[in-house]
């Protein structure tokens, strides 16, 4: 699928239904909520949400004191509901319409969470270039807190292929740098009632 066409795939995936019905949906964030909470420095540590699309949790983050966020997506369309949601309150977000292995960050960020792109990475090649983004723009001693489809999780989300892992697989790709500081295991139901498992890692940057 290439860029264009796989853009196009996620804005209709959002464009095609309320955003409270994707599968994907959460009304609270956890436990992102939670491990931002527990591991941020302090609220004014740069944030940013790979992936973070419509998603609640900036919502949440703002409401707590937060006030350095990003949210990059590569569908306009799911950052336009949530800055239509945020009404006022998206001004004091920044707002990054990008595929995340396109982007070029111009700063550090101090937490960088993801629970929504790194298992659509299904190559060994795409992988490394996650990392090496990630090298580039995470501050030594900066969090990452991955959230991926555990090794017993769907094999395709909203039609696509993504790549299943725990904490031992991601280790693999991040290398020494990367100290694995908590792991745990989420079920999360869809708004259909069905029950997706989801391996959550949080690492600190050496």
């Amino acid at each position: 699928m290439s860029d264009i066409s796989l853009k196009e795939h996620w804005n209709h995936a959002w464009e095609k239904q309320d955003d409270t019905a994707v599968s994907w949906f959460q009304e609270k964030p956890e436990p992102s909520l939670s491990l931002v909470e527990r591991y941020a420095p302090d609220r004014t540590s740069a944030f940013v949400d790979i992936g973070g699309g419509a998603s609640r949790l900036v919502d949440a983050l703002l409401e707590r004191g937060f006030s350095d966020l990003t949210v990059l997506d590569l569908s306009g369309s799911s950052l336009e509901i949530a800055r239509q949601r945020l009404g006022e309150r998206a001004s004091g977000v920044t707002w990054i319409e990008s595929d995340v292995l396109d982007w070029k960050p111009d700063r550090r960020f101090g937490i960088w969470h993801d629970r929504a792109a790194f298992h659509f990475l299904t190559t060994p090649e795409d992988q490394q270039r996650y990392k090496d983004l990630l090298d580039s723009a995470l501050q030594p001693g900066g969090i990452l807190i991955l959230g991926t489809f555990a090794p017993d999780g769907p094999e395709k989300c909203s039609g696509l292929p993504v790549c299943r892992h725990d904490a031992a697989t991601i280790s693999r790709v991040l290398g020494d740098g990367y100290e694995l500081v908590e792991t745990l295991a989420h079920d999360h139901v869809t708004p259909a009632g069905r029950t997706q498992h989801f391996s959550y890692s949080v690492f600190r940057r050496s």
